[in-house]
């Protein structure tokens, strides 16, 4: 019966692995004979396709995004598990309202976004409608996983630090939060990912134009909805297989970025 079991687990596993490195390889293949210069020029015409400005738009909405989602989140999180009672009913209600949104389908964020960013704000198709909608999006993501990197830090490091007389501050953030930030940035990581893989939640708050945004209200379009569009048209699928080759990459270099820098504030703990 073990045997079985392993054999299941194994069995799952390499079929996980082929279907993410199939899907990988079959991106490469398509896009990088595809991958031009003229696809790096700073405006975009319809004869160049430029990835450009959805580049640079893609990477200025990530930033805001957790700019305002990160802090938020991460507070969040300090709250339900270092600073709430026990049987606080506020912490049952925030507890499933996060439940709530994270369950929420992209397509419902975006009409929200359209209704009440877009057209009750006024703020239109721009930049800060899209980055605003992404952070709710986000949010519940990050407040879970900082929750459940909080709870992973043992008891004894916290009694232990306030045996030795430091106060409830000083052990967040110089006890706990070193130990729990490898938790915390994973969950941001995954932010990002859904951030940046998001298409019609932005479509109906970002917008869809070619050029980089010259302020908030200013509109745009990312990397994958850039790739949606030119896939849908039909006129450009080889751009939006080269497009998703530069999406693959930004990625990686993001996570690797994140990464490092965990491994750097881990250590200096």
């Amino acid at each position: 019966m073990n045997k079985f079991i392993r054999f299941i687990v194994k069995l799952s596993a390499i079929i996980t692995f082929g279907a993410l490195f199939f899907i990988i390889g079959y991106i490469l293949l398509k896009g990088i004979p595809n991958i031009r210069p003229d696809l790096f020029q700073f405006k975009y015409t319809t004869s160049n396709v430029s990835l450009f400005p959805a580049m640079i738009t893609t990477l200025m909405l990530v930033a805001l995004a957790l700019l305002i989602a990160t802090p938020i989140g991460v507070f969040t999180g300090f709250y339900l598990v270092e600073y709430a009672k026990k049987g606080n009913k506020l912490v049952e209600i925030i507890r499933m309202a996060t439940e709530t949104l994270s369950g929420i389908p992209s397509i419902v964020y975006g009409l929200f976004g359209m209704l009440f960013f877009v057209i009750k704000l006024g703020f239109q198709y721009s930049l800060i409608s899209g980055t605003l909608t992404a952070a709710i999006m986000v949010l519940p993501l990050i407040i879970r996983s900082t929750e459940e990197a909080l709870l992973s830090v043992d008891d004894g490091l916290r009694e232990a630090s306030f045996g030795l007389g430091a106060g409830k501050l000083r052990t967040i953030f110089l006890v706990v939060l070193p130990v729990a930030m490898p938790g915390i940035l994973s969950g941001v990581i995954l932010s990002i990912g859904r951030i940046v893989g998001e298409t019609a939640a932005l479509m109906f708050t970002l917008g869809t134009a070619t050029k980089i945004p010259n302020s908030l209200l200013s509109s745009g379009r990312t990397l994958s909805l850039h790739m949606y569009l030119l896939s849908t048209e039909g006129m450009h699928v080889n751009e939006s297989f080269a497009t998703g080759v530069i999406l693959l990459v930004i990625i990686l270099i993001i996570n690797g970025l994140a990464n490092y820098l965990g491994n750097k504030l881990t250590k200096g703990r």
